[in-house]
């Protein structure tokens, strides 16, 4: 494939077509005319300035009996995309993330958009588009890898690095974005992904292989900052591998599921009851004065008696 520069072909500026997961040769077996190319897809790299950087075509076989009258029609696709640099891609939140952004990733320096697997329309996963992580929002996603027609000259391995591959897209991410607005040159803004795989031997199955089918990426959010405007922020991302022993033979399509889930981790203060109410500390004698002017008073009142009393003598003795 050239590259055409200012609509002259150069004939120095190649790039080479890679053929991803190329199927076997064509076969006759059991009257079925084995591996019949059904659909051809073109992955197409390009940048503005460069032009055509990368290249890849995909095909798509099926089976077809010689004894039925069936008939194939061949689809062919052209996905052209290109890869949006680091420094011009959007926030996804300033501090804190905003619910339906897309979660931000590093792959060396690169920041980049959390994406896991997305089904075409007949049920197999696609090797280039996925589905975008947005912020808050859990995901559950389904569809079947295909293997080499040949499982027999597959080994475990290779089948395990398949489909590590294609959980994890082109590029394997390796960090995680804290807040919606962090920038790779600031170390304390990224975290590692806590990684869990499986184990790479089935038990008590010779010919029998342990490879992931399931993905299930866990994360940790909570908000921090003013009740009034509270800013979300990412406290840890795990991505957890559940597997499932596999049997090399009859084996051509494996299921797979990617599960996606957000926990909110926020701690709450506890909320006011009410006004706040003034506690008076009063000292222990704080009656004394009152009993002082009580007793004073009763002792005013009895001499007051006592006088009146004398009076009343008086009078009687000089007037009778």
């Amino acid at each position: 494939m050239t590259v055409p520069v200012n609509d002259t072909v150069m004939p120095y500026m190649k790039v080479n077509v890679t053929a991803v997961s190329p199927p076997g040769a064509p076969h006759m077996k059991d009257n079925a005319c084995i591996n019949v190319v059904s659909e051809v897809i073109y992955e197409i790299e390009y940048s503005g300035t460069s032009g055509i950087q990368s290249a890849s075509v995909q095909f798509k076989v099926s089976n077809i009996s010689v004894n039925s009258r069936s008939s194939l029609q061949q689809r062919f696709t052209m996905h052209f995309w290109t890869r949006t640099l680091s420094r011009m891609l959007p926030r996804s939140g300033n501090p804190g993330y905003i619910p339906g952004a897309p979660l931000l990733i590093a792959n060396s320096g690169a920041v980049q958009h959390m994406s896991i697997l997305r089904s075409e329309n007949d049920g197999s996963c696609s090797q280039f588009r996925r589905h975008t992580v947005q912020f808050g929002r859990n995901m559950r996603t389904g569809c079947k890898i295909s293997l080499s027609p040949v499982l027999e000259d597959i080994n475990c391995s290779y089948i395990q690095q398949k489909l590590h591959k294609a959980f994890q897209g082109m590029n394997r991410t390796e960090d995680f974005a804290i807040t919606g607005s962090a920038h790779t040159a600031q170390a304390e803004e990224w975290m590692t992904i806590l990684i869990q795989n499986c184990s790479v031997q089935a038990v008590n199955c010779t010919s029998c292989c342990m490879v992931p089918v399931t993905l299930e990426i866990q994360i940790l959010w909570t908000k921090v900052g003013l009740l009034s405007n509270p800013q979300a922020q990412v406290l840890g991302t795990r991505h957890f591998y559940q597997c499932q022993p596999l049997k090399f033979l009859n084996t051509s399509m494996v299921p797979v599921t990617t599960v996606v889930t957000f926990t909110d981790m926020t701690d709450w203060p506890e909320p006011p009851r009410g006004q706040p109410q003034m506690h008076w500390k009063l000292p222990f004698d704080i009656f004394f004065p009152f009993k002082v002017a009580l007793n004073v008073e009763r002792t005013y009142r009895g001499d007051l008696a006592g006088f009146l009393l004398l009076i009343l003598i008086m009078f009687s003795i000089f007037f009778f």
